[in-house]
């Protein structure tokens, strides 16, 4: 690959989704079918052609539109699920963790530090109890294998030291802080893109804006969202993938919605953050609030955890409820509390949770186990739910795993675990490249193309604007190369702008003008 252009056969683009969907629906037959490109959707992609299987991976509307941007952007080692005996989870969770760190992903997840201030509202029982939660969640990283340079030891912490992790944490009866490591993923909308990407690079077909009206377990009928035309992709086997709209194009599938709530904050409202916080939630044992500085100019604070009913929204809304939730939590442990005026964004996600009760539904969905289940309907298509971010590689194996198992497909056994994702590359190379880390940790290997796109026409290393690192190189490099086929695939999910209002209305004209300058030049 040249260090001018991107990974050989991975760009997505306005041209090649025309390309594509017109032979998606030509009348031959695929061999995968894959409904829903979020995280899951999208490694069922990447894993079905990575074994040698001819696939069609389709979204009704973009790249990681759902659940999958809406993340605390953690990769987590499972040791939440330690609390509630649920082991192989936890194990699991691990596991792949460690193969998103040092084999297939490690330019877009690295160690992320957490510290625990240990204040007043914190007991001595409590603490001890943390502390051992966090050793155990060592023993976890031992038994993944993951190497301790790439996650260091939890360790004690003094007041002083505590103090210059987290400056903004109220100094009185302060009595010291708990660290901790976990996986933190750059962007979980560019996890999503990477996904999509090596699975163009194995032959798949990424089609978005292609909604499924209904499925079958050899095909599905399907509308173009952008011309609405209609058609038909046949396929030898189904994959519905869509999460929290699963029971709506498979039978016998219950979903009981959580949402969870981020807000965003400017960074200099905490000051320097070194380290994420950890804030236990009052009168809780096991839960806690979340402080996640994103390198970006914004730390996120989240998130609830409660059961969402009734029609499942594209983009669920965020209740005042949970604002104020948030905000208490965290003045709790703070010198000057944050106020409302001062969330200047908010998000929200849908965790697509598996209903297995028979009788009544847990209390809440907390209690709700997050392992994830591969189910076969009787027409034949196979829909696979639950589960997490972190998780979504075995989820997809597992899936690819019982459509060529119940469609007696014929497939080489998954290559994921150890298969590099678009811009991959050993920390060495990665830290040799010569260009900014920020572009580094986003591109991995491919962010020498994006900076030359820079260096070729010098307006493109303009900031889209003041407050936000991102670059109009970035902008059209997404379109080139990541799919983005309007605003809000550039200013939301191809990029955080978005979830700034104030942000995003400022970045909107130069979106405009970089889609306008991209149509200009032919494919």
């Amino acid at each position: 690959m040249s260090h001018t252009e991107a990974t050989p056969g991975s760009s997505l683009s306005a041209h090649r989704r025309r390309r594509e969907m017109a032979e998606a629906a030509d009348g031959r037959t695929v061999d995968v079918l894959v409904v829903g490109l979020g995280a899951t959707g999208a490694g069922v992609a990447l894993d079905a052609a990575a074994r040698g299987l001819d696939v069609v991976a389709l979204d009704a509307h973009d790249l990681a539109f759902g659940t999958s941007r809406w993340s605390s952007k953690l990769i987590h080692g499972g040791l939440r699920y330690l609390a509630s005996a649920q082991f192989d989870v936890a194990h699991e969770s691990a596991v792949e963790r460690g193969v998103l760190m040092t084999r297939t992903a490690p330019h877009l997840v690295a160690a992320q530090p957490f510290m625990l201030p240990l204040t007043p509202l914190v007991s001595r029982g409590q603490a001890s109890l943390t502390w051992a939660g966090l050793r155990a969640g060592d023993m976890l990283r031992i038994a993944a294998r993951t190497p301790r340079p790439v996650l260091p030891a939890p360790r004690r912490l003094s007041a002083t030291e505590a103090r210059h992790l987290a400056p903004a944490v109220r100094a009185a009866g302060l009595r010291g802080g708990l660290l901790s490591w976990d996986g933190k993923v750059t962007d979980d909308a560019a996890l999503v893109t990477a996904l999509a990407r090596t699975a163009a690079a194995h032959g798949a077909r990424i089609l978005t804006r292609v909604r499924a009206l209904d499925l079958t377990g050899t095909g599905a009928r399907i509308r173009d969202e952008l011309t609405g035309e209609e058609g038909e992709i046949r396929a030898r086997a189904v994959i519905n993938a869509t999460g929290v709209w699963a029971g709506t194009l498979a039978e016998g599938i219950r979903i009981r919605p959580s949402r969870g709530t981020h807000l965003v904050l400017r960074s200099e409202r905490l000051g320097a953050l070194p380290a994420g916080l950890h804030i236990p939630v009052p009168g809780e044992t096991n839960r806690f609030v979340l402080v996640l500085p994103q390198g970006d100019g914004r730390v996120y604070v989240g998130l609830t955890d409660e059961p969402v009913e009734g029609a499942i929204p594209d983009v669920p809304e965020v209740p005042e409820t949970d604002i104020g939730f948030l905000l208490d939590v965290l003045g709790s442990a703070l010198d000057v509390p944050v106020g409302r005026d001062e969330v200047v964004g908010a998000f929200a996600g849908l965790r697509p949770l598996l209903d297995t009760s028979a009788g009544g539904s847990p209390d809440r969905t907390s209690d709700i186990s997050r392992r994830h289940a591969v189910l076969t309907s009787p027409d034949g298509v196979t829909t696979v739910v639950g589960g997490k971010l972190t998780t979504y590689r075995r989820m997809a194996q597992d899936a690819v795993d019982a459509a060529v198992t119940a469609r007696g497909l014929h497939a080489a056994p998954s290559p994921t675990a150890a298969l590099p994702l678009t811009g991959a590359a050993s920390p060495e190379r990665l830290r040799s490249l010569p260009v900014p880390r920020r572009l580094v940790r986003r591109y991995g290997t491919e962010a020498v193309a994006v900076h030359a796109l820079a260096a070729q026409d010098p307006t493109l290393a303009e900031p889209v604007l003041p407050s936000h690192p991102v670059t109009r190189a970035e902008l059209l490099w997404a379109v080139r190369h990541e799919g983005a086929l309007d605003v809000s695939d550039l200013l939301d999910r191809r990029t955080r702008i978005g979830v700034v209002p104030e942000d995003r209305a400022q970045a909107l004209a130069v979106a405009r003008e970089v889609l306008g300058k991209a149509a200009a030049v032919r494919p």
